[in-house]
């Protein structure tokens, strides 16, 4: 008997009765095909969806608001990519969020883990495809911004103002993809959509007010505070403020308490969980 052939026998000591072959050991689902599945499961639900068209709208809509509302003075590169921003800055991280709790949401994560049993890779696949569509997102909304800053100067009838450098623009982009880490992150931890979305309020919009304020009260924590608040280092970001040494110090601080360290633990909790 080969090692390609198993024995069949009918009973304790009887003699073999057929050699089947050993079943093959199936080859891992490649990454790329995982990925490419995450990617268009990112679009594949209503809210998804809505989320992706949302992008493209708001950008269209924040531009025409500038072209329309803006003085003569203020049409300039400057005003469209922050007046598209905001919105960005609140969808990036839904989209983030839900990247991860829609297994949970949808109850498809039974179906998912069963043909890819390795979880970090699936885990994986969603960070990286979140990835790709943070920065896909932003250069529609440059590219949108810039447009609109020509059709309004033209309008207007005032010389085309750049006043972006084109240094910052690395740096608005990692603001934003830190924002959607975060979202990420919460989605990891929470694995529910409502919890994680409300978390992420919470964190982004309580939190900081509640960091300031404790830092005006306690001198202590007033040097601390920029260590621990994340949302001071995207601030900074966003305006191209991170240029020293201890900025970036600073912001792989920020990044390790609410990113690196919360995320590790909501993987190492995900990998054993229950999946119903």
């Amino acid at each position: 008997m080969t090692t390609s052939e198993v024995e069949v026998r009918t009973g304790v000591g009887a003699a073999p009765t057929a050699a089947v072959p050993a079943r093959a050991v199936p080859a891992a689902t490649p990454f790329r095909r995982v990925l490419n599945v995450e990617l268009r499961k990112m679009f594949d639900t209503r809210s998804g969806f809505w989320l992706m068209v949302s992008i493209g709208a708001l950008s269209v809509i924040a531009t025409a608001a500038v072209i329309i509302f803006a003085s003569d003075s203020d049409i300039t590169y400057e005003n469209f990519a922050t007046s598209i921003g905001l919105p960005m800055s609140i969808i990036l991280p839904m989209i983030a969020i839900l990247a991860v709790t829609s297994e949970w949401s949808q109850r498809s994560g039974l179906t998912t883990f069963t043909l890819v049993p390795g979880r970090g890779r699936v885990i994986g696949a969603k960070a990286t495809a979140t990835f790709l569509v943070g920065v896909v997102s932003m250069a529609v909304a440059f590219a949108v911004g810039a447009l609109g800053n020509l059709v309004g100067s033209a309008i207007v009838g005032v010389d085309t103002v750049w006043n972006i450098p084109f240094s910052t623009v690395p740096q608005i982009v990692l603001g934003n993809l830190v924002g959607m880490a975060i979202g990420f992150t919460l989605g990891v931890v929470l694995r529910s959509s409502p919890a994680a979305i409300v978390g992420y309020f919470v964190v982004s919009l309580v939190m900081p007010g509640i960091l300031v304020l404790l830092a005006e009260v306690r001198d202590w924590f007033s040097d601390l505070q920029p260590w621990v608040d994340w949302n001071t280092s995207q601030v900074n970001l966003f305006e191209g403020a991170t240029d020293t040494a201890k900025e970036w110090a600073m912001l792989g601080s920020t990044t390790a308490i609410w990113i690196v360290v919360p995320l590790i633990i909501g993987v190492f909790f995900l990998r054993r969980s229950e999946v119903k």
